[in-house]
């Protein structure tokens, strides 16, 4: 067992910032990568990981970061996604969300089919294949954590919590780095631009926002209140949610209450000043997705999976060059062939090889440079968080069967 460098949350967290901006030099130093839409924090913590994996090469000691700030980062940015929401959105969203619910479904078997096939064709065992599927891709880290001891010991697979979370660790590189360009190809090849306001914006307001307020202490600590605020009755939902045995991420009861706070603030309290869509909210939003971009791919343990490369890196391959075809193909037709269509797909491709917040980092780099897509950010996050692990459960459970 190599000797560990134990990186402490708070020097983590500096490293997260530093590795933000090396990234922000190296796309403005490549502007293909800016041209791409690939997000900075992807950038700057892909090159950190490459580091860390140099230092296991060269001075056989690992790095161990705490990653303890990023996990509030997360909540951070999702309290601050409801606060952006409007019922309008929510309304309109409606069609949409069914549709991509739907698609989302559908693609949780077809990724399983996918790896259930490839495993059968490279010789390797059936629960191989489901573990490179949705219980790693779709499902995330979590979900292959939460699986590969159950696979390992009825399914024959002994090294499954590696394989998983190897998987899972390269699907979110490859979904960071897919999203942008397949935004790019669909929005030019259809020449599609947003037809929302500025003011729509939900992350990456600039200087020149609708509202006119400027960022100061006095607005910026009012947003971070109301964020906190909200993290506390989000954290008593998650308590409540737990005692019924549904198991859902934090976040997502603190989503729930964001929104409906935000959409009955104006009715109770008129005259109270509220941070929606205001230039504080949308700096904290911005910060939080790309500092917990940055320590998730900085933090990446690339040594580990040197060992399973070969079949693995086959499978995934096949994995992402699905994903695009789907994506092209099916559901951007599906969503409406428009902008928003273009904003989801770049948002699908992080989710379906990553997790929702490298999904939400893709639309963010995709609408921070064509225009405002507020509804992307409403239904993904939606889909992402209630119905898909609940889904992928009973699919994965369905594939280990056969």
């Amino acid at each position: 067992m190599p000797e560990q460098i134990q990186i402490d949350g708070y020097l983590s967290f500096t490293i997260g910032m530093i590795v933000f901006f090396v990234g922000k030099r190296i796309n403005e130093s490549i502007p293909l990568l800016k041209e791409y839409n690939i997000p900075d924090a992807v950038t700057g913590g892909i090159c950190a990981s490459i580091v860390g994996l140099l230092i296991f090469v060269v001075v056989g000691r690992e790095l161990a970061f705490d990653l303890a700030p990023r996990d509030l980062l997360l909540i951070y940015f999702f309290t601050t996604i409801g606060l952006n929401a409007r019922l309008s959105d929510l309304v309109s969203g409606g069609r949409p969300l069914l549709i991509l619910l739907a698609l989302t479904l559908g693609y949780i078997l077809v990724q399983d089919s996918v790896g259930l096939l490839s495993a059968r064709l490279l010789g390797l065992e059936d629960a191989m294949g489901v573990l490179i599927g949705s219980a790693s891709l779709i499902g995330g880290h979590g979900t292959a954590i939460s699986w590969a001891p159950e696979i390992a010991e009825y399914h024959g697979v002994e090294n499954a919590l590696e394989v998983g979370v190897a998987s899972a660790t390269l699907g979110l590189v490859m979904g960071s780095l897919l999203g942008g360009p397949i935004a790019k190809i669909l929005i030019e090849r259809h020449n599609l631009s947003s037809d929302e306001s500025e003011a729509d914006r939900v992350v990456g307001v600039g200087d020149d926002v609708a509202d006119g307020t400027q960022v100061n202490y006095e607005n910026f600590l009012r947003a971070l209140l109301v964020i906190h605020i909200v993290i506390i009755v989000g954290y008593g939902l998650s308590l409540g949610i737990e005692r019924t045995r549904l198991k859902l991420p934090m976040f997502v009861p603190c989503l729930l209450v964001a929104i409906v706070v935000t959409n009955t603030m104006s009715t109770f309290f008129p005259k109270t000043p509220w941070p929606a869509r205001s230039k504080s909210l949308a700096l904290i939003a911005d910060l939080s997705l790309a500092l917990f971009i940055a320590m998730s791919l900085m933090g990446m343990q690339l040594w580990s999976i040197a060992d399973l490369a070969g079949p693995l890196i086959i499978m995934l391959a096949l994995q992402a060059a699905v994903a695009v075809v789907f994506i092209l193909f099916v559901l951007f037709a599906a969503m409406g062939r428009g902008y928003l269509a273009a904003v989801l797909s770049a948002g699908f491709a992080g989710f379906s090889l990553g997790s929702t917040p490298t999904a939400i980092a893709n639309m963010t780099a995709v609408t921070k440079k064509h225009g405002p897509s507020p509804t992307a950010f409403i239904i993904l996050p939606l889909v992402g968080a209630f119905f898909v692990d609940l889904s992928n459960a009973f699919v994965i459970q369905f594939f280990l069967s056969l």
